[in-house]
């Protein structure tokens, strides 16, 4: 059976006339005539029954007419899928991302995504960095939303967002837990927690570079995973975790309730660069499309649009407190 014996069926089934129905396939009579027999002995039933006065289906004919539209209406919409796929107008996307990307650029970019391309089909995955990378490399994300930019030439970048602050973590018992901030110097003699440098190299190198700038060592104590367990070890224990100032704000460092404090970092305060990365070889052309509808950085100033929140009962912190 091919498709256009079944298009020359159809063609037959709507005119019930050969001349008619030869003329719009732009094929004479006899070649009509004979796709249609061909088709009516690979189904072993006959389709059409015509005599010199009538052209009619057969019962089968009817309910064989029914299939080969929905047959051929699906080869028409997989054409049709597959060209947009091709220009990135349809398809899948999965995209890995982390807290500023969720808050400052996902929103708008899902907006014009969807206004552009509403046939791409998003999937979104928070993740931390290192996972992110992973999943570029396996192939499971197509898009990683990250802190820092990968050296190795399998990935490329686009900068998003400049400057997005870190903050110390310490207990409410903690000698820094009424302070307004404390000289990154003061980390010197500290007991700290932190995670192990795969999950989120540039927010590690941060840190050990800003230690550098201010002639110190780090004593680094214990390891926890995520910015949660951080916060749990931090409210038993007299030690000094990390996080982004989007992360504190986001679990309520500091407010009532909570058993950990944000304390902002000076004289360095570590920052960190959020960035887009993708696969160099990327063969998805949605891609393109969604790295289309996603705005750079394009001024080197502090994230404007984190906003301020109240880490303790007496005092705000906020992103120009910060810097």
């Amino acid at each position: 059976m091919e498709i256009r014996h079944l298009v020359s069926f159809i063609t037959i089934a709507e005119e019930l006339h050969f001349g008619r129905a030869a003329q719009r396939l732009h094929l004479t009579q006899p070649s009509l005539s004979a796709q249609l027999q061909k088709l009516e002995k690979s189904l072993g039933v006959q389709l059409v029954a015509r005599n010199s006065h009538e052209v009619r289906l057969t019962p089968a004919g009817r309910e064989f007419e029914l299939q080969a539209r929905q047959i051929v209406a699906h080869l028409d919409r997989a054409a049709r899928v597959a060209k947009a796929t091709a220009e990135g107008r349809a398809g899948t996307l999965n995209i890995g991302y982390n807290l500023p990307a969720s808050r400052h650029v996902l929103p708008d970019t899902l907006v014009r995504m969807t206004e552009r391309h509403p046939d791409v089909v998003v999937s979104l995955w928070e993740k931390r960095t290192g996972p992110q990378l992973a999943g570029l490399s396996d192939g499971s994300l197509d898009i990683a939303m990250v802190y820092g930019h990968p050296s190795t030439s399998d990935f490329r970048y686009r900068k998003l967002l400049h400057r997005v602050p870190l903050v110390a973590v310490v207990g409410r018992r903690h000698r820094w837990a009424d302070r307004p901030g404390v000289p990154f110097a003061e980390l010197q003699g500290q007991e700290c927690v932190l995670f192990q440098r795969d999950q989120c190299p540039a927010m590690y190198d941060a840190i050990f570079r800003a230690a550098a700038q201010a002639r110190i060592s780090l004593s680094v104590a214990h390891h926890a995973d995520d910015p949660g367990a951080t916060a749990h070890m931090v409210s038993v224990r007299p030690l000094v975790g990390f996080a982004s100032l989007p992360r504190a704000i986001s679990m309520g460092m500091g407010s009532p309730g909570s058993g950990s404090v944000a304390v902002k970092l000076s004289d360095p305060v570590p920052t960190l660069d959020l960035y887009a990365v993708w696969r160099a070889e990327e063969t998805n052309p949605a891609v393109a499309a969604f790295l289309d509808c996603v705005e750079s950085a394009d001024a080197p100033e502090p994230v404007p649009s984190l906003e301020p929140a109240q880490f303790d009962d007496a005092r705000p912190m906020t992103a120009a407190a910060i810097r």
